[in-house]
């Protein structure tokens, strides 16, 4: 019989039956609650533009996304999700600990320490970094420029009022990794589709607010 965490040991904005709270051990749980693990919607949200870049790709050539490439996808998506967050919550411990919705969090809370963050952090972007290691010249050198705006999207809350049209570039930028894994350079539909990722992306975020949970 499994049994959720305690309210003190678990972020307020997690749900209490998720898996992580009922499956994972409770000296590892911290870690899967920085990299968001208990909601992975996040992952799906960095692998889908992944496939549609490949599929935009491949229609030309009349041929299927190979699923190798599929694979590799789905595996990045949810390790750099998971270093992204852990990024975002070691930029915003000190202010997470001045929020009731976050100050449950591994950081803030002192279930982490900072350094053991950092490890962490290190350690997915070493799995992303050989997942990455696997593409073309062209999707490297694109996959390494992700880290941009997955680097400054933590500050941009703090100075704009959009930081979701900042969260946008970083979500989608899986669009241009995924098309030029197939055709090894950018070509005009790439950057459409991107733009249009981004786009789609500020429109839901505003339109369909977070709802609390019950």
């Amino acid at each position: 019989m499994t049994h959720s965490p305690p309210e003190t040991e678990r972020p307020a904005d997690a749900a209490a039956d998720n898996w992580v709270a009922r499956f994972v051990p409770a000296r590892l749980r911290p870690y899967a609650e920085l990299a968001r693990l208990d909601r992975p919607i996040g992952g799906w949200l960095l692998f889908w533009p992944c496939l549609w870049g490949l599929a935009l790709a491949a229609a030309p050539q009349n041929i299927y996304p190979p699923f190798h490439l599929i694979g590799l996808f789905l595996v990045g998506a949810f390790v750099m999700r998971g270093a992204g967050c852990t990024f975002n919550d070691i930029a915003d411990r000190h202010i997470d600990a001045q929020v009731a919705r976050t100050a449950g969090r591994p950081l803030p809370s002192g279930r982490v320490s900072v350094m053991a963050a950092w490890g962490f952090l290190l350690a997915q972007a070493l799995i992303g970094l050989v997942v990455l290691l696997q593409f073309n010249v062209t999707t490297i050198f694109i996959g390494v420029l992700s880290l941009v705006p997955v680097a400054i999207y933590p500050f941009m809350k703090r100075i704009t009022y959009w930081p979701q049209l900042f969260l946008g570039l970083a979500f989608n930028w899986g669009a241009l990794v995924g098309y030029t894994s197939l055709t090894g350079q950018l070509h005009l539909p790439a950057g459409a589709l991107y733009a249009a990722g981004i786009f789609g992306h500020w429109a839901t975020t505003q339109l369909c607010p977070p709802r609390p949970r019950r």
